[in-house]
C-alpha cells in the first residue's frame, strides 16, 4: 500500500522548487540572475520605445500611439505574470524560451511594421482593419511576454538562497528599474542615431537572446533535460540566425521599402535627426516630389498653386521685411522675392538637412530659384516656437508666413497655439499680416476652424479661404496620409492681421500669379466660409484642440 505524501507546511516552498544546482557560488548565481534582469528590462523598454517611436514615424499623431502602445503593452504584462503563474515548475526552461520568443518578436516587429507600411498603399485607408491590430498585435505580445518574465526570475532568483519576499522582489525590482532607465536613454541617443530603427531593433532582439539563453544554458543548465538543453540551444541559434540574416539585408530591405513608397526614381534618402528626407524625379521630366517622415510635402506637379496661395494674399500690403516659419524647400521664399521690394526674408527651419538640399539638389534648387543664393535670404536652423519666445517682442516683420506641417500632428500642435501667436503677434507690424496654412477644410474642417477660432482668441483678425489642389498627387502641405494621395483635396488657409480684418487681394505692383485672380481669391473667400464649424474652442500648449 502506498503511502499518501503529507502536506507541505504552510509558507513551505513547494517540493519542485528546491535549491538550484549552480556551478558556481550562490552569491555569483544571484549578480548574474539580476544581471539578466537588467539587460532584459533595458531591452524591454527598447521595444516599447521603438514601437512608439515607428508608429508616431508611420502614422503620425505620437501621443495616440504612445497611448495605444504603452497601454496595450502594460496590460499585457499583468495578464503574462499571471500566465506564468503556471511555468513556474519549469521556471529555467520557460525562461529560456521566453527571452527566445520575446526576442525573435521584438527583433523583428519594426522591419514587419514598416513592410506593411511600405508595401500597403495607403496607410490611413487600412488603419482600421490592418495597421493598427499589427501594432496592437505587436504590443500584445511583447507585453505578454516581458510580464511573464518577472515570476519566472522570481522563481529562480529563489531557488538560489531563499529570503524573504519583499527583500527579493525590492532586489528584482531595482535591477529591472535601472535596466529600464538605461535601456530608454540608450534608445534615442545610442541606437536610433547609430543605428536607426530597424537595425537597432534587431541588435536588442539579439542582446535579448544572448542574456536569456546564457542565463539559463549556463548557470542552470542542470536543472534542464538534455534535450531540453538542445532544444534550447538550438531555439536561440535560430532567432540568432533569423537576426543577423535580417541585418545583413537590412539595405537591400530599406531600399526595397522606399522604392515602394516614394517609387523608383528616389534619388535621395537621407535620416536625419529630426526626420527621414527622400526627394524623387527632378529629372527625365518627372515632377520632383519631395517627402518628409514618408510623407509628400512638395509635388512638383502642383507646387505652385500651393505656395502662391500661401504666400501672395499675404503680400499686398507691406512687406519690406518677411519672415518664413518653415518653408526650408525655399519654395516660399521664392514666391516672395518675386516682390521686388523686399528688403530682407529670414527662414526658420527646423531641418538644416533639408535647406543644405534646397541649396545643393540640381532639382530642387532650380524649383526655388536658387532662393539661398539670394543677399536677402537669412536662414537660421531652429525650433520656431522656442525661435520666438527668445526673439525680442520688437513688432519688426510686415508679413509672417507659417508653411507648416498640419495641425492634426502632434509634434506640429504646439505651433498652432494660442500662446505660439500670441508670440507672432508680438514681432509682427501694427499694419502688418500672417498667414497659416492650416490643412486641408474638406476632409479635417473642424482642425481649421479651430486654427482660426485660435488665432482670434491671440487677438489677429482673420480671413479663411480654400484653395483646391488640382488633382493626383497633390499631397502638398497635407500630412495626414502616407505617400500621393490619390484623389483631390484642398488646402486651407488663414490670413490675419493685428488691427482690422484683412481683405483678400493681390499686390498689383508685383507679377501676376500663375495661379490666382481677384476672383478666385473672393471665391476661395466663399468656400472656406461655405464649411464654417460652429462653436470651435481655442488651442492651447496646455489643452491641444486638434
Amino acid at each position: 500500500m502506498i503511502e499518501p505524501h503529507a502536506p507541505a507546511p504552510p509558507g513551505a516552498p513547494p517540493p519542485w522548487a528546491g535549491p538550484a544546482r549552480l556551478p558556481v557560488r550562490q552569491g555569483i548565481g544571484r549578480f548574474l540572475v539580476l544581471a539578466c534582469v537588467f539587460v532584459c528590462a533595458a531591452c524591454g523598454l527598447v521595444y516599447e520605445l521603438e514601437l512608439v517611436a515607428l508608429a508616431s514615424y508611420l502614422i503620425g499623431d505620437s501621443v495616440t500611439q504612445a497611448s495605444v502602445v504603452l497601454s496595450v503593452m502594460v496590460f499585457a504584462m499583468g495578464i503574462g505574470s499571471l500566465a506564468a503563474k503556471r511555468l513556474r515548475r519549469h521556471a529555467a526552461a520557460a525562461f529560456g524560451a521566453l527571452e527566445a520568443l520575446l526576442a525573435l518578436i521584438g527583433g523583428c516587429s519594426a522591419m514587419a511594421l514598416y513592410a506593411v507600411f511600405a508595401w500597403t498603399g495607403d496607410w490611413g485607408g487600412l488603419w482600421a482593419s490592418g495597421p493598427r491590430w499589427l501594432l496592437v498585435a505587436f504590443s500584445l505580445a511583447i507585453g505578454l511576454l516581458i510580464g511573464a518574465e518577472v515570476p519566472l526570475l522570481m522563481e529562480l532568483i529563489q531557488r538560489i538562497r531563499r529570503q524573504d519576499a519583499g527583500g527579493a522582489v525590492a532586489d528584482l525590482f531595482a535591477a529591472d528599474y535601472v535596466g529600464a532607465l538605461v535601456g530608454g536613454l540608450a534608445f534615442p541617443f545610442l541606437l536610433l542615431p547609430l543605428l536607426g530603427q530597424l537595425t537597432g531593433a534587431m541588435l536588442t532582439g539579439a542582446v535579448n537572446a544572448v542574456a536569456g539563453g546564457a542565463l539559463v544554458l549556463g548557470l542552470f543548465r542542470r536543472d534542464l533535460s538534455r534535450r531540453a538543453r538542445w532544444l534550447l540551444l538550438v531555439a536561440n541559434l535560430a532567432v540568432l540566425g533569423v537576426l543577423a540574416t535580417a541585418t545583413v539585408l537590412v539595405d537591400d530591405f530599406e531600399r526595397a521599402a522606399r522604392e515602394a513608397v516614394y517609387g523608383k526614381d528616389v534619388r535621395v534618402a537621407l535620416q536625419t535627426g529630426v526626420r527621414e528626407i527622400a526627394l524623387a524625379g527632378g529629372t527625365g521630366g518627372r515632377p520632383l516630389d519631395l517627402y518628409l517622415d514618408g510623407r509628400l510635402r512638395v509635388s512638383g506637379g502642383d507646387q505652385n498653386r500651393y505656395h502662391e496661395a500661401l504666400v501672395h494674399p499675404a503680400m499686398n500690403g507691406p512687406h519690406a521685411r518677411v519672415l518664413v516659419l518653415g518653408g526650408g524647400d525655399g519654395l516660399a521664399a521664392r514666391e516672395v522675392l518675386r516682390h521686388r521690394d523686399v528688403r530682407r526674408v529670414d527662414i526658420v527651419a527646423l531641418d538644416r538637412a533639408v535647406v543644405d538640399l534646397a541649396r545643393s539638389d540640381p532639382a530642387l534648387s532650380r524649383l526655388n530659384g536658387q532662393v539661398y543664393g539670394d543677399a536677402r535670404v537669412h536662414v537660421s536652423t531652429a525650433d520656431a516656437f522656442r525661435r520666438l519666445r527668445t526673439a525680442a517682442p520688437v513688432p519688426s516683420y510686415d508679413v509672417v508666413i507659417a508653411d507648416l506641417p498640419d495641425p492634426g500632428a502632434t509634434a506640429s500642435t504646439k505651433l498652432y497655439s494660442e500662446e505660439f501667436y500670441g508670440l507672432i503677434r508680438r514681432v509682427l507690424a501694427p499694419d502688418g499680416r500672417l498667414v497659416v496654412h492650416a490643412g486641408p477644410v474638406g476632409s479635417h474642417p473642424h482642425a481649421f476652424w479651430t486654427v482660426e477660432a485660435t488665432m482670434r482668441a491671440a487677438g489677429l483678425r482673420t480671413t479663411p479661404y480654400r484653395v483646391a489642389g488640382c488633382g493626383f498627387g497633390s499631397a502638398v502641405g497635407s500630412d495626414r496620409t502616407a505617400g500621393a494621395s490619390r484623389t483631390p483635396h484642398d488646402w486651407g488657409f488663414v490670413l490675419a492681421s493685428r488691427q482690422a480684418r484683412p481683405v483678400l487681394g493681390l499686390d498689383p505692383r508685383a507679377p501676376r500669379p500663375a495661379t490666382l485672380t481677384q476672383k478666385s481669391l473672393r471665391a476661395a473667400h466663399r468656400a472656406a466660409e461655405e464649411t464654417r464649424v460652429a462653436g470651435p474652442v481655442a488651442s492651447t500648449l496646455v489643452h491641444p484642440r486638434y
